[in-house]
């Protein structure tokens, strides 16, 4: 057995192709299930909607975690894969879906969440609910903005999962 051979799963794909495809995976489908099911369905069933919010919140912020990781990842074995023979076509136009990825869920959640925090915090020393404040304009035009950039993100991870080498790409990629 040679030390490539190591690199390789049982059915002979490459180990960095199978898991680039997991961690795609895995990323886009937690962020739609997330953002287009369970977000819903919480304001859908829950009667007190702040609860929803404060629910939706905790999942939105788990997901940006778990964004930043697999993206981080995603990175990482793009570029390994793009220095295979075979690769750069396949992982070069990958690397810039992921990286509009990060830039999405960075923007929109790790740079707006915590102003849309501040105004829900001020929004509740005042006593009242941010939709009810004073604050409920900035608050909705950044809640729009970091909706814009989630959808955003969605679609580039839709781009992301379509574009994602099939079986003749995977096996001149190892060689075969």
């Amino acid at each position: 057995m040679s030390a490539t051979s190591d690199s390789y799963n049982a059915v002979g794909a490459p180990v960095p192709a199978r898991l680039f495809r997991l961690l795609a995976t895995v990323w886009c489908g937690s962020q739609w299930t997330i953002g287009y099911l369970v977000a819903p369905t919480l304001f859908l069933l829950l009667d007190d909607r702040r609860t929803a919010g404060s629910l939706a919140g905790s999942l939105f912020r788990s997901e940006a975690i778990l964004g930043v990781v697999c993206g981080f990842f995603l990175l990482l074995l793009a570029n390994t894969l793009s220095r295979q023979p075979g690769g750069a076509a396949a992982y070069r136009p990958l690397r810039w879906i992921v990286a509009g990825m990060m830039a999405c869920v960075l923007l929109g959640y790790f740079a707006l969440a915590p102003w849309m925090d501040q105004l829900r915090a001020s929004a509740a020393a005042a006593g009242v609910d941010v939709e009810h404040s004073a604050y409920a304009a900035r608050f909705g035009l950044l809640h729009g903005v970091s909706t814009g950039f989630y959808v955003l993100q969605s679609l580039f991870g839709l781009a992301l999962i379509w574009r994602l080498p099939a079986g003749a790409v995977m096996r001149q990629i190892d060689g075969a």
